[in-house]
């Protein structure tokens, strides 16, 4: 069996637990940001609105920025103010306004669930973080304890991005933090540590410290409100280990939660040792033909053809220009060959691959690819009668491309 991790790792003592979370929700209440699902969660009396409200947050929170979701959060609780509103809207709608905000899925399992709870839960959202995770299709561990605490109170710690790094420098956790391991080990700490009197003002506290002082890469150290608790820290101010190790300090290369012994403490980088995460796999490369067919509007105005993705994979279910994915290091003439073959499938007549212009190339980068749209354009002077048994289509126009559920890299081409 492998060594339990000494006592340095954890937070074995009452009394510094209780220090920490005195400190953490002190800075929190000076100094949290003023978020719209935080004033929702703290002024809605009705308990599953607030559910609701703390979880659409959280799901558009995922791999995104603050700054990014506000503005789509206040657009989405207009449109869709409850679960009852968001059960009765079309797909088709949900992805219009999740349009540009990435990770389509999450919208997509966001109404699924919805529905879930009006269908088969009586419009009730389940209050435990066990229930939320068991019940609710798309609500993993995390986003389940945020709901649970910040809405219903339940003393159930949370483990995100911020929170990984915080716990990691808090308790100089070298190992790597993306293993099942560690990140076992940080839930048991976050569920130590969580205030049972305010457990949803405590998960933010800990989660808002490592989005604005823990910060990645320039942490504001002197800033921080635990930094008395944070063994990074302590390492940083008084350099080397003693000596003569310390009863709790860890053994030789039997710890579960130190640095490998090949990656010792680096100190000029200081309290940003810690979290250490394995090498990334680099992206995969892409690269699509994509072709902006025009024609001439019935109105004059110029229209353009935009065909529906398939219902799962990437970018499910949202529109894009007619494209086709391409072998690497294809020749530009045989890039057109096959494009033109392509097209020709959804028109049902011959289209002349030196009929289609090169644009130009514009680039996307996927969270794990790496992608390149070699853009082509072809003007119509005649109706085109689309094959009805291929994906779903339609013309439109500028304003309505816009206003339709395509992905940011169609609005690049």
């Amino acid at each position: 069996a492998p060594a339990p991790p000494p006592a340095r790792h954890l937070f074995s003592d009452p009394a510094e637990v209780e220090a920490l979370r005195r400190n953490l929700l002190a800075w929190y209440d000076r100094c949290k940001r003023d978020l719209p699902w935080r004033a929702l969660a703290a002024t809605e009396p009705d308990a599953d609105r607030r559910g609701y409200a703390v979880w659409v947050s959280e799901i558009m929170l995922q791999q995104t920025q603050v700054a990014t979701v506000i503005d789509y959060y206040n657009r989405w609780m207009q449109k869709w103010p409850t679960l009852q509103a968001l059960a009765q809207a079309s797909l088709e709608e949900v992805n219009e306004l999740w349009a540009g905000l990435g990770y389509y899925s999450r919208g997509k399992r966001l109404q699924e669930a919805a529905r879930k709870v009006v269908s088969e839960l009586a419009g009730r959202m389940p209050r435990t973080a066990e229930d939320l995770q068991k019940l609710l299709p798309g609500v993993g561990r995390y986003t389940a304890g945020a709901i649970a605490s910040i809405s219903y109170g339940q003393a159930t710690g949370v483990v995100d991005g911020n929170v990984i790094r915080v716990l990691c420098r808090l308790r100089r956790i070298g190992a790597d933090s993306s293993s099942p391991a560690v990140i076992d080990r940080l839930w048991d700490m976050a569920n130590v540590l969580v205030d049972r009197n305010r457990p949803g003002d405590f998960n933010q506290a800990l989660m808002e410290l490592g989005a604005t002082v823990c910060v990645p890469k320039a942490p504001l150290c002197g800033e921080c409100p635990v930094k008395q608790h944070c063994q990074a820290w302590r390492r940083k101010l008084f350099g080397k280990n003693p000596p003569v190790p310390d009863v709790e300090d860890c053994g030789v290369g039997d710890c579960p939660l130190c640095p490998p012994a090949t990656e010792p403490w680096d100190s000029s980088l200081g309290v940003t040792n810690f979290p250490r995460k394995a090498a990334k796999k680099p992206p995969r490369v892409m690269r699509t033909a994509t072709c902006v067919l025009e024609r001439r509007g019935c109105h004059g105005a110029p229209e353009y053809l935009i065909v529906q993705r398939p219902s799962s994979g990437l970018l499910a279910g949202l529109w894009e220009f007619p494209s086709l994915p391409l072998a690497q290091d294809l020749q530009e003439e045989k890039e057109r060959e096959e494009l033109a073959h392509h097209l020709q499938a959804w028109m049902g007549q011959p289209v002349a691959a030196k009929g289609l212009q090169f644009m130009g190339e514009v680039i996307h980068i996927f969270s794990h690819i790496h992608q390149t749209y070699v853009v082509y354009s072809l003007h119509l002077d005649g109706d085109v009668t689309l094959d009805p048994a291929l994906s779903p289509s339609r013309w439109v126009t500028e304003d309505e491309f816009h206003a339709s559920a395509v992905s940011t890299a169609m609005k690049k081409v």
